[in-house]
């Protein structure tokens, strides 16, 4: 085991949530405790490679999507200070996951490349990563992270720890599962900061138009077997019934 290992988040923890906080000690039942922090608790990375991926991304990604990238650090750092503190992983990982995991939806990416856009957005963000001076085991765990930040319907098996706090962290943002994990307070916090600018609207936007571009695309395990054009999604009705998050919009 490399001294990276731990630091990149390569611990692996079961992928499926409901195992993950089955019988846990701060995170089940039916009054689970809530993640509560002032924001300045949480404060975002801002190593040199931290500030050149935000000009990056600031320059290809629109507002909505750059705030919500902003708040699932911050809930995903509030959830695992909370209920996972053994997860040692390195804040820089994970923020730079949250920076780069909706990259592919970028009108440069999006409709250029016939790759799913969490598998061409990977790519972008591990080869970015490694000219800009990161090594090659934070490149690749975030290229792990943002390829697997949808694999939500997998039962078995396991994932990254920075693999699985962007899951959950994303989730919670973009439906709302799981947001009693986290205080009100610092939901309102979090969005006060960077405000939603009709997020759920605009992800939606995202999942039909890739949808149409590419049947094939990895959005689509959201979405009835066979999906075709004209189908209603699944995944996009999801988001717009985010009744939690909608109130902020």
């Amino acid at each position: 085991m490399t001294d990276t290992t731990e630091r990149y988040g390569f611990t692996a923890v079961p992928r499926d949530p409901d195992v993950l906080f089955l019988h846990h000690p701060t995170a089940s039942g039916l009054n689970p405790t809530q993640a509560s922090y002032k924001l300045n608790e949480l404060p975002f990375p801002d190593s040199d490679l931290v500030r050149k991926s935000k000009a990056f991304v600031e320059k290809e990604l629109n507002v909505p999507t750059l705030n919500h990238s902003n708040r699932v650090f911050i809930y995903g750092t509030a959830l695992v200070r909370t209920h996972f503190p053994e997860w040692k992983y390195d804040d820089e990982a994970y923020y730079l996951s949250c920076l780069f995991h909706d990259i592919g939806t970028a009108d440069r990416y999006l409709a250029t490349t016939k790759m799913s856009f969490e598998f061409k957005g990977a790519i972008v963000a591990r080869e970015f990563i490694l000219e800009h001076g990161g090594d090659e085991d934070l490149a690749d765990a975030i290229c792990e992270a943002v390829i697997r930040h949808q694999d939500v319907f997998v039962k078995g098996g396991n994932i990254t720890t920075v693999g699985q706090v962007l899951q959950l962290a994303t989730i919670l943002d973009n439906v709302g599962i799981r947001s009693n994990l986290l205080s009100t307070e610092l939901i309102e916090a979090t969005i006060s900061a960077f405000p939603r600018l009709k997020w759920s609207s605009c992800f939606c936007g995202v999942i039909e138009k890739e949808l149409a571009l590419k049947p094939w695309c990895h959005t689509s395990t959201f979405e009835v077997a066979n999906w075709r054009e004209g189908v209603p999604s699944n995944f996009a009705t999801d988001v717009r019934k985010n009744t939690l998050m909608n109130q902020y919009e």
